[in-house]
């Protein structure tokens, strides 16, 4: 939160400037996860692809198309030399590094793009807290009372106790502050408005988390990186993040706008 609020606060090159970072520091560590596991993935070419393409699409929609089809061909043509020069996993390769640039450079966009919406600052400031509050739900209960495991391979600790409670936490959350922002902010959202965005981001979130547990169960890794000692790395910071860019970016565009 050291950078995070003034960031959300002040947006433009700040705001863009600080996820910026965390999406490539999460790139480089996406990266690192399958080279443990024996792919050989270039942390250099996935975390600048996915800056750049994450640059461009902050910028300018129509240049972040055309370059994403562009670097979808420019990998196929630089895994086919390696496959040429004896790599016998170049197509496994190249499937993880492109899944990697679109999944961390062009959704992690979203995020910076809904900052730029009309009162953006005040948008992120709804839609971040609505899920910080129900991964807090979701854990509290779930560790005290949780019985029925949620995905038992993916995520041991994660019930279905706990992930009802955070759909709650997560509806009431966006309600409460629907209220606030419209009573003493600029937004205009009714209560229903708010409880029915934070309906959405607590159903789908928690797929972002456990979107990256599989790479991290594959890779056999507690954490994705150790950028934050004892917290792990910049993409366990950012799973939900990915997802609640997307889902609030869409909803709020068309339907609150």
């Amino acid at each position: 939160m050291l950078f995070g609020l003034p960031a959300i606060l002040w947006g433009g090159w700040f705001f863009f400037l600080v996820v910026a970072f965390f999406l490539t520091a999460a790139a480089w560590e996406y990266a690192q996860m399958f080279r443990s596991m024996g792919y050989r993935v270039s942390p250099w070419l996935v975390s600048g692809a996915a800056f750049w393409l994450y640059t461009l699409r902050s910028f300018s929609e129509e240049s972040a198309a055309s370059w994403l089809s562009f670097l979808t061909l420019a990998f196929l043509a630089y895994y086919l030399m390696r496959y040429e020069r004896g790599d016998p996993q170049s197509a496994f390769d190249y499937a993880i590094s492109i899944a990697g640039v679109i999944y961390l450079g062009w959704i992690g966009a979203y995020l910076y793009l809904l900052r730029a919406l009309p009162l953006g600052g005040w948008w992120i400031m709804l839609v971040l807290p609505i899920v910080w509050l129900a991964d807090s739900g979701a854990y509290n209960i779930g560790a005290r009372f949780g019985k029925h495991h949620l995905s038992p391979r993916l995520s041991p600790g994660k019930t279905w106790e706990g992930f009802v409670a955070g759909l709650f936490t997560a509806i009431l959350a966006g309600a409460f502050l629907a209220w606030a922002y419209s009573t003493f902010g600029p937004l205009q959202l009714t209560l229903w408005q708010g409880a029915a965005l934070g309906l959405m981001l607590g159903l789908l979130t928690p797929l972002g988390d456990l979107g990256e547990s599989l790479f991290k169960r594959q890779a056999g890794v507690k954490d994705s990186g150790q950028l934050f000692p004892g917290h792990g790395g910049a993409f366990d910071r950012i799973d939900s993040w990915l997802w609640a860019g997307v889902i609030s970016y869409f909803c709020i565009r068309y339907f609150f706008l």
